[in-house]
């Protein structure tokens, strides 16, 4: 296993807490190898391979167990009898009520839990209501650039920076196609699985959704227009066009159902000078560019758009809040905030012309504050630094400590 030190540094401060530690993020991200690599901590903290108890509930093995009740019996039947469990719960959305369980467990005996989950019921006004200030969410993105290049120096020979971050863009990040050098038809046919049994078990069966055909029409639609500013009127146009009619209510819940198993993140916007957010014209992101290209198809033409959807989602996995500037009628890629700090990121594919520089730079200098700012781009350029503005390629910005 190759460890995500990204994600157990903020997670293992928290072993031994009285707070339930609940991981989430969309299939596939490597949620159960984090839940494995905290065993291993905890069996290198000397705890007794008996006090740990790992149970997958997506395992045939554990069909069995589907309510709140049958995981407690279980559960309590094998819990060590002269000192604290360690309990690693994986996929517990799978039982119905897992959360009452899991209180239940909290109150009744001398437990340490750690759970993870697909879809943000885990994070749900039911849960809330039964773990009220008793539990610390983590959320798990596919691999970000460092992280995959971890993996391919584990499993496979890397070339130089700038070729591993174009191999990336068209890879992605999802953990199981860098264990072995698959060729792109074949991690995209490991991807679309990821994709398909995503849309069809989080989203379509949980949901009783009956019209599956306007669900995948909405999905097509974000995944072909990432980073472009949303509105539903244009959704409801796009599937007009193809002779369907769709209400706004509609595509809102469906966007919403999307949001909840992690497929798309939406980035709202704020206006700078204002200093308030802004209720329309957000952005979507997705969770990585491989679900894109394993349902759309490759396009080279959608790289400028994806490199910046890596940069949010590098962004998020770091722990930063992200918006859409708004400055006039200017527009700055990100705002990217954590307590006490801020930086602000212009991404291009390249800057080829006076227009363009203009564009890039005169946006981030119309900022009236001294928080670090950042151009972003691929192509090859002599300057680092231009009226305090940090000029750097992409793969550089993903490798540092800038942020």
């Amino acid at each position: 296993m190759i460890y995500r030190n990204l994600y157990m540094c903020k997670i293992l401060p928290f072993v031994d807490s009285p707070f339930v530690k609940i991981i989430t993020g969309i299939r596939r991200c490597g949620k159960s190898t984090i839940l494995k690599l905290i065993q291993e901590k905890l069996l290198e903290r000397n705890i007794l391979p008996e006090q740990i108890l790992f149970y997958r509930f997506d395992s045939l093995e554990l069909e069995h167990i589907r309510t709140a009740s049958d995981m407690y019996r279980e559960i309590k039947a094998h819990l060590f009898p002269s000192a604290k469990t360690y309990l690693l719960l994986d996929e517990v959305q799978e039982v119905e009520n897992w959360e009452k369980a899991v209180n239940s467990l909290m109150a009744d005996f001398d437990v340490d839990i750690f759970v993870t989950g697909s879809n943000s019921r885990m994070l749900s006004s039911e849960i809330s209501t039964y773990l009220t200030g008793r539990y610390v969410s983590f959320k798990i993105f596919p691999l970000t650039f460092s992280e995959y290049l971890n993996f391919r120096r584990a499993y496979s020979a890397t070339e130089d920076i700038k070729a591993e971050f174009t191999r990336f863009i068209r890879y992605g990040g999802f953990p199981a196609i860098h264990t072995h050098d698959f060729t792109l038809d074949e991690a995209y046919t490991i991807v679309r699985d990821i994709y398909n049994s995503t849309i069809f078990t989080d989203i379509v069966k949980r949901n009783q959704i009956r019209k599956i055909d306007q669900l995948e029409r909405i999905v097509k639609y974000i995944l072909d227009n990432i980073g472009q500013t949303f509105s539903a009127s244009s959704i409801s146009k796009y599937i007009k066009s193809q002779s369907r009619t769709l209400d706004t209510e509609t595509i809102y819940s469906y966007l919403d159902k999307l949001e909840k198993a992690f497929i798309i993140y939406r980035c709202h916007r704020f206006d700078i000078k204002g200093k308030a957010f802004l209720k329309t014209q957000e952005k979507f992101y997705i969770a990585d560019p491989a679900l894109k290209y394993s349902v759309l198809g490759y396009n080279p033409n959608s790289i400028a758009t994806m490199i910046e959807n890596i940069v949010f989602i590098e962004l998020s996995a770091r722990g930063y809040t992200v918006h859409v500037g708004k400055l006039d009628d200017f527009e700055i890629d990100f705002i990217a905030t954590k307590p006490n700090h801020k930086i602000y990121i212009q991404v291009t594919y390249s800057i080829n012309s006076p227009v363009t520089e203009e564009r890039e730079y005169n946006n981030l200098l119309k900022i009236k504050d001294n928080y670090p700012k950042f151009v972003l781009r691929m192509d090859d350029f002599a300057n680092s630094n231009y009226k305090g503005i940090y000029t750097m390629h992409i793969a550089n910005f993903l490798l540092s400590d800038f942020f």
